[in-house]
């Protein structure tokens, strides 16, 4: 029988917690809860989870430092959960290295549905763990080792490796598929919109944030000027 998906969620709301974890073992995850950070990072060393639910606000050690140490050890996909969309801990998680964030309180199925598509994008199943790697961008060009800036970039899109200057850049697999999705169209301008659908897999309009903060994100690793903003447009990768 197929492994089911290991989901580590890190909850300090009794409440909340217990009905999120029936909720989701519903669709056939196995769920990790804890209640505190220092917990949660126990479980996720032990445990080695698919994906991560961390709330901001928990005690002990905070959700985005705890984004922050899984990140230093991991590239599992990380999803943060946050009381107020408008909030400064929604940036602060997403430059702490989390993939995506939703905001509370949730449905139920939108939580699920994120989940779903932030495993789509790391080569998982929704639910049974699949032997597949994380696939590329959709657009991605099709082989071989792309250059930019006479070589100071290089994109190797089989190997699914990244040099600048000719030393290898670390990347998560969002950051990746950001990156391959601008270099199918190196020169274009891409919305958020459409950054937002084929990166994060969003049939619908979602929080730009998310966009602008991977962006930053791989402009500290690829060169700041390497990526330009279109101001009232989006962003293109500098051919």
């Amino acid at each position: 029988m197929a492994e089911q998906t290991h989901v580590l969620f890190v909850e300090d709301d009794d409440v909340i917690r217990e009905a999120t974890q029936l909720a989701l073992e519903r669709d056939g995850f196995v769920v990790t809860a804890m209640p505190d950070g220092l917990s949660g990072l126990e479980a996720f060393r032990a445990d080695r989870p698919d994906i991560a639910l961390l709330d901001v606000m928990v005690p002990g050690l905070d959700g985005v430092s705890l984004c922050r140490r899984i990140r230093d050890e991991s590239t599992v996909p990380v999803i943060m959960l946050s009381a107020r969309a408008d909030s400064i801990d929604v940036v602060l998680g997403l430059e702490a290295g989390a993939d995506d964030y939703v905001t509370k309180p949730f449905d139920g199925a939108v939580l699920v549905a994120r989940i779903r598509a932030v495993l789509r994008r790391f080569g998982h199943a929704s639910g049974p763990r699949g032997a597949s790697e994380p696939e590329p961008a959709r657009s991605a060009a099709g082989g071989g080792v792309l250059s930019f800036g006479d070589g100071e970039l290089e994109i190797d899109t089989e190997g699914m490796e990244v040099r600048r200057g000719g030393a290898q850049v670390a990347l998560t697999p969002t950051e990746m598929r950001l990156l391959l999705e601008f270099s199918a169209a190196p020169g274009t301008v891409l919305s958020r919109d459409r950054l937002l659908e084929r990166v994060w897999d969003y049939g619908w309009g979602g929080d730009t944030r998310v966009v602008d903060v991977h962006v930053q994100r791989l402009r500290t690793k690829i060169g700041q000027d390497r990526i330009e903003t279109v101001r009232g447009f989006g962003y293109k990768l500098k051919a």
